[in-house]
């Protein structure tokens, strides 16, 4: 007989099948994972092929970490396949594309 497994108080388990999707702009779903109390948030963010970003991502308040889950992405100056794990600092910025289309996984450690 195996015990019982019980998950520690405040752990979080979301589908990304489930997860609520909004078009931020034509070709371009989020789908929100989870935030936390002081306002670190994570999501998947899926690009179809040929979508873009139509201006600068401007990452504030914080850092944006964005890991390649499937496809190529394309930050405006480099192509990132799928496997690549991106650090882009506060104050930093982007213009997000896809070529390919491309899903990825994006966390904010401080909103």
């Amino acid at each position: 007989m195996h015990p019982e497994i019980l998950a520690q108080q405040g752990y979080v388990s979301v589908s990304v099948d489930e997860a609520p999707v909004r078009e931020l702009f034509p070709g371009v779903r989020l789908r929100p994972l989870w935030r936390g109390p002081t306002g670190a948030h994570a999501n998947v963010l899926e690009m179809e092929p040929g979508a873009s970003w139509p201006r600068r991502d401007v990452h504030e308040p914080g850092p944006e970490e964005v890991y390649v889950v499937a496809g190529v992405f394309h930050d405006g100056a480099r192509d990132y396949p799928a496997g690549t794990f991106l650090h882009a600092p506060a104050g930093s910025w982007h213009v997000p594309s896809s070529t390919t289309g491309c899903t990825l996984f994006l966390f904010y450690p401080e909103g």
